[in-house]
């Protein structure tokens, strides 16, 4: 049972989902997932806990609602939830309106022996106690516990109607203020163009949409505090560099439509060894001979090509990553390790945060680990997404120290 009294301190679980799967065959995949997720809760045994999910509801909002309706009710009411007495759910299911739509869904669990739990109001500026159980829905720009945002349509002028954006909430759990930001950058729409350069110009197009949302989180509406940013930030490796690498010893052949001359193909064959095909690549096709160097040591191989985050390395954190990329894995229920030959596979779920942040993590001075980062069903189907977690513990008396220097800050600022 959470709060033993051998374990010091409160502890959190963050967990990233982009669950769009789930609802196009509910049958097979939510229960897997369900199963998967209450492991984790049971293990880390989290007196706060929230679940960002990113494409909530599945491709077809109209024909998935009753699915969206099973999946929350399930959550909010199963054996494996049952001493988390309070909750908060902010879905968002206005479909119908384009211009505000971001299928993003929040989750917020508290347990019963956690005491003392506020949520910021952000139209009062002021915080208030978190009791029972609540469910918001369909306009959340009308709910003042949160502050919602899609990103303007020239952000990502390929995609006539992206659901990209972000959503912020704002708690104070044991004394220590802290903002949680469930996020879904843009996708890279073609692997081609993401080959020609580096960085590709859709890592640029993320670059400015994660650079807007810091900005906004940390502008002079609000008390700045600590903040966590998790979702599906839909981080590629360096195309450029990864194909290169892949394929060092390999020639490359340029196929292109006989109507416009546009290279809709790139075959890469290993020189010898009967001119073998190593790697195809189309708009929609990353199709490597040895998924392996994936999965191998949980790709660490690769890391050193996940490149977006460097932008932002004095204003993110993020612990070392170490699991594979969880994404894009095969949504056949049988293949629990298999990714898709659609995309190169990239760790796109992340679990980042302010400098502030990390600081709040307790360090443990024992053997006990205390903070782990990893991923949720590793050998099961959870969809083309493996939704990632960081579990860790806020440190008794992190938030006076905290409130110390907030007012410390406000002391010395002109």
């Amino acid at each position: 049972m959470a709060g033993k009294a051998a374990a010091p301190g409160t502890a959190v679980l963050l967990v990233t989902a982009n669950v769009g799967s789930l609802f196009d065959d509910p049958e097979n995949l939510q229960k897997n997932w369900l199963r998967e997720f209450y492991q984790v809760v049971h293990t880390h045994k989290p007196h706060f806990m929230a679940l960002h999910c990113q494409e909530f509801g599945g491709k077809n909002y109209e024909t998935s609602m009753s699915h969206v309706d099973k999946f929350v009710k399930e959550l909010l009411s199963s054996d494996a939830m049952k001493e988390y007495n309070r909750a908060r759910v902010y879905l968002d299911e206005n479909f119908k309106s384009q211009e505000h739509f971001t299928a993003l869904g929040s989750f917020y669990f508290l347990h019963e022996s956690l005491k003392n739990i506020y949520q910021f109001d952000f139209k009062a500026k002021k915080y208030k106690k978190v009791t029972g159980k609540e469910i918001y829905s369909d306009t959340l720009e009308s709910t003042p516990m949160l502050e919602k945002e899609k990103f303007p349509q020239d952000y990502f002028p390929e995609c006539k109607w992206s659901r990209k954006g972000f959503v912020r909430t704002r708690w104070c759990v044991a004394d220590c203020a802290f903002d949680l930001v469930n996020i879904h950058l843009f996708h890279d729409a073609s692997n081609l163009v993401a080959w020609e350069t580096s960085p590709s110009v859709y890592s640029g197009i993320r670059h400015k949409a994660l650079g807007y949302v810091l900005d906004r989180i940390i502008d002079q509406r609000f008390e700045k505090v600590s903040y966590f940013v998790f979702g599906d930030f839909n981080f590629r490796l360096d195309s450029k560099s990864v194909v290169e690498t892949l394929c060092t010893q390999a020639t490359m052949q340029t196929v292109r439509a006989a109507d416009t001359n546009e290279v809709v193909k790139l075959i890469f064959r290993e020189s010898d060894n009967d001119r073998k095909v190593m790697l195809q690549l189309e708009k929609k096709v990353f199709h490597y001979f040895n998924q392996e160097v994936f999965r191998d040591n949980n790709g660490t191989a690769l890391l050193e090509f996940d490149k977006e985050l460097s932008v932002f390395k004095d204003r993110l954190y993020e612990l070392d990553i170490s699991f594979p990329p969880s994404y894009p894995y095969s949504e056949d229920s049988g293949q629990g390790r298999q990714y898709m030959n659609t995309r190169c596979p990239a760790w796109c779920d992340r679990v980042l945060m302010s400098p502030s942040a990390r600081e709040l993590i307790l360090k443990s001075e024992s053997e006990e680990k205390v903070v782990t980062y990893d991923h949720i069903g590793p050998n099961v189907c959870m969809g083309d997404h493996k939704p990632v977690f960081l579990a860790f513990r806020i440190a008794p008396g992190a938030g006076k120290r905290w409130q110390r220097q907030q007012r410390a800050l406000r002391e010395t600022s002109p």
